[in-house]
């Protein structure tokens, strides 16, 4: 057995509690102790501040490749979208595994150990499958394990380029054709101790709805999660109304997706009735303030989805930064600017968005807390930085998700083993990694960034 010795740990409200011996074995917390002064000896002393580990509720890791690539000039999400199926056109599963990783490694700098990825990027550029239909599936899997984090691989269902609209050229590869072949193909995927298979419809934009059922049934037999990107635009609720006379959250509703295994994705624009949905169902709204205000998308009603039963959870989408904790306050600060009022949502609710409530929305429910029997995930951060400075147990949720950063993330334990110590990864010069897997992508002459 392994003992933690955390100066301060987290254990939900607003306060953080001095002196927490955590025991672990295997895996597992087997024992949490309160009110012990110092490490004893053989226990390994975290200084600081201890949080159960971060999850990270949705993610296109690709799309790492073009940060800042897309801030020269006017444009919308729709413009931004053409740059995305660029970088999706050139990957392949070899360059898809090495970006991957290294992109799953500045998570885990960042103190996230579990994700959720949301993935479409399936085919080869002109839809037809690898030898392994899976292939891409099965690198972006692989490309966790060696970055030391947990996945969910929510595989996406993605067949149309628009309402009725066949796929475009930069659409091709992300569809199976049918609701059916996405089915088999995905049956086909395997989980493992960090790993494990859920389900995504892209959205009623590109899933018809009696193709959204045959997703939703699918999740729902296995009793895994199910992902969707959820009115994100004010044209993709028009589209909706127009073609099926409902919203898009009406149409998952009737599909039959809603329920406590469901996540709505951005939900930027929903309607009243779109928020008693989601709430009475006891669904998950999953809130990516920085990319919601890259591509212009709009804010949110955190509070009022919450306000009707809705659980929060936070995703860093594109990539735009990777900052859990600025995901989190920004859900509030944003709802300021909209509603003109402070104090929409506490700090520890917005922590626990950032831990509890999006590990069970993605599949891990038994982690998210620092508790007897929970998985031995945990992110501690530095007190000692410019950032944290002045903190005071008292109020250590709020100076935390009001004030604290993904450089004060000092070490992350998966498991009850280090995968960044001392605020290095363990194994992985992610930086490095970085540079070579976006250069190469870029077809760039850049040394091998590493087959998988």
């Amino acid at each position: 057995m392994t003992d933690f010795w955390c100066e301060y740990a987290w254990l939900g409200g607003e306060e953080a509690t001095p002196g927490v011996l955590v025991g672990v074995e295997g895996e597992r917390i087997v024992t949490v102790r309160i009110g012990v002064a110092e490490a004893p000896q053989g226990a390994v002393a975290l200084s600081g501040y201890t949080l159960p580990g971060l999850a990270n509720a949705h993610s296109h890791a690709f799309q790492r490749a073009f940060r800042g690539k897309t801030e020269v000039g006017p444009g919308t999400f729709w413009t931004w979208r053409e740059e995305m199926y660029a970088a999706a056109a050139r990957l392949d599963p070899d360059l898809y595994f090495a970006l991957a990783r290294a992109t799953f490694g500045e998570m885990a700098l960042a103190g996230v150990t579990s994700v959720g990825e949301f993935h479409y990027v399936h085919h080869a550029p002109d839809g037809s499958p690898y030898e392994d239909p899976n292939a891409m599936g099965v690198a972006v899997i692989a490309a966790a394990r060696e970055a030391g984090i947990r996945i969910t691989l929510l595989d996406t269902c993605y067949l149309h380029g628009g309402i009725g609209l066949d796929p475009t050229e930069g659409q091709r590869r992300f569809s199976d054709g049918t609701a059916e072949r996405w089915a088999e193909r995905v049956g086909a995927l395997e989980g493992g101790p960090t790993v494990r298979i859920g389900a995504a419809i892209h959205s009623v934009r590109a899933v018809a709805p009696e193709e959204a059922a045959v997703v939703a049934a699918w999740a729902r037999e296995r009793e895994v999660p199910l992902h969707a990107h959820v009115s994100e635009q004010p044209d993709e609720n028009a589209a909706s109304i127009a073609a099926y006379g409902r919203t898009p959250t009406e149409v998952l509703a009737e599909a039959g997706a809603l329920g406590e295994r469901f996540t709505a994705v951005h939900v930027t624009h929903p309607s009243e009735r779109d928020r008693e949905l989601l709430g009475a169902a006891g669904a998950t709204a999953c809130f990516c303030p920085t990319t919601e205000r890259n591509l212009a998308d709009g804010i949110g009603p955190a509070s009022g989805l919450r306000a009707a039963g809705a659980r929060l959870a936070v995703g860093s989408d594109s990539q735009a930064v990777i900052d859990l904790f600025e995901e989190c306050r920004a859900i509030e600060l944003d709802e300021r600017l909209a509603r003109l009022e402070r104090g929409n949502q506490d700090a520890a609710a917005l922590l626990t968005a950032a831990t509890a409530d999006v590990q069970r929305a993605i599949g891990w429910p038994e982690a998210g807390a620092i508790e007897r029997g929970r998985l031995a995930d945990l992110v501690n951060l530095s007190g000692d930085g410019v950032r944290l400075a002045g903190i005071t147990p008292e109020t250590a949720a709020p100076s935390i998700v009001f004030a604290a950063a993904a450089a004060d993330v000092t070490n992350v334990i998966v498991g009850g083993e280090f995968v960044v110590r001392d605020g290095a990864h363990v194994t992985l010069d992610v930086a490095s990694e970085l540079n070579e897997s976006i250069a190469a992508l870029s077809g760039d002459d850049v040394s091998d960034g590493g087959a998988w």
